[in-house]
């Protein structure tokens, strides 16, 4: 999403892509793995908190494995850290999902109003409607109205995760494309995704994400069949499979053959773009501290 608006993507996207690993690595690996270490599964304050249906960092194994240190200050770092991740991830989904209404109707599939701009480029009536659901999280200061929250999140959640099963089935038509066209992947300029050991990898995760998808709900089928709790985990997948049909109906649009996909339109004019970048900044290298903070985030 970010790609779209970078000032000079095919250097700043590479550099953020490699990054993610490491990322990964240390917070999640690490943090999974130390409060494994530090917290049992059948630790009496966890399960205590997990019976009394308590909320927010209460229940959180982190914040309880610190309790269990006896670091006085350090829950109180955790939760101050929690409250800047949650507006880091709130600004950073208001981005995204503004940029996706805006695109949305500049291909005329939502209402034109939504490609109404300020004079810096800011999609403003996209933003208006992107924060106005965002503050539908409201809803989970009310006891019965969180109930319709908690269906609405669940629905985003299974959303999430189709999205990445079609990301694998978009790279793996670009793949083919690719290989049909005898163009080599490795003589673009952006090669950060670029491996020896494609596809395999994209199979994997196609699979992966499958399987994910269907036992999303395993609950939904044990003891028995619920429909409720059905619908309330795979509504979205059908959802999803319904508006590709009706499209498909409707525009009567056919599949692309992979000698046949159009993988030039818009390159010469990156490539321009790219041209005058470097004859207008230079191509500059970031040195001494520029480097450190690049290392850093």
């Amino acid at each position: 999403m970010v790609a779209g608006e970078a000032e000079n993507p095919r250097k700043t996207m590479p550099r953020a892509f490699k990054g993610i690993i490491y990322r990964l690595s240390f917070f999640y690996f690490l943090g999974a793995l130390s409060v494994g270490i530090l917290l049992k599964h059948n630790d009496p304050t966890l399960v205590q908190a997990i019976t009394k249906g308590a909320a927010g960092a209460n229940v959180s194994p982190y914040v309880i494995s610190m309790q269990n240190m006896k670091i006085k200050v350090l829950p109180h770092i955790f939760n101050a850290l929690c409250i800047t991740s949650a507006f880091s991830a709130g600004n950073s989904y208001i981005y995204c999902s503004s940029r996706a209404i805006y695109a949305l109707a500049k291909r005329g599939h939502a209402p034109k109003i939504f490609t109404l701009c300020l004079k810096n480029g800011v999609p403003i009536v996209a933003i208006f409607l992107a924060t106005g659901w965002a503050c539908l999280s409201l809803l989970q200061l009310g006891s019965t109205a969180s109930v319709a929250l908690n269906w609405m999140v669940n629905l985003v959640t299974s959303c999430q995760i189709a999205n990445y099963f079609f990301m694998m089935i978009t790279y793996l038509g670009f793949y083919r494309a690719c290989k049909a066209q005898n163009i080599d992947r490795f003589s673009m300029p952006l090669q950060t995704w670029a491996t020896r050991l494609q596809p395999y990898p994209a199979i994997f995760g196609l699979v992966t994400t499958f399987l994910i998808i269907m036992f999303l709900g395993a609950q939904a089928f044990i003891p028995s069949f619920d429909v409720n709790s059905f619908l309330y985990f795979y509504l979205m997948i059908f959802v999803d499979i319904g508006i590709f049909v009706i499209y498909k109906i409707a525009f009567r649009t056919k599949p692309v053959r992979p000698e046949e996909a159009d993988l030039f339109s818009g390159l010469a004019e990156v490539d321009e773009h790219e041209r005058q970048f470097y004859a207008t900044h230079g191509e500059k290298n970031s040195e001494g501290w520029g480097k450190l903070v690049a290392w850093i985030l």
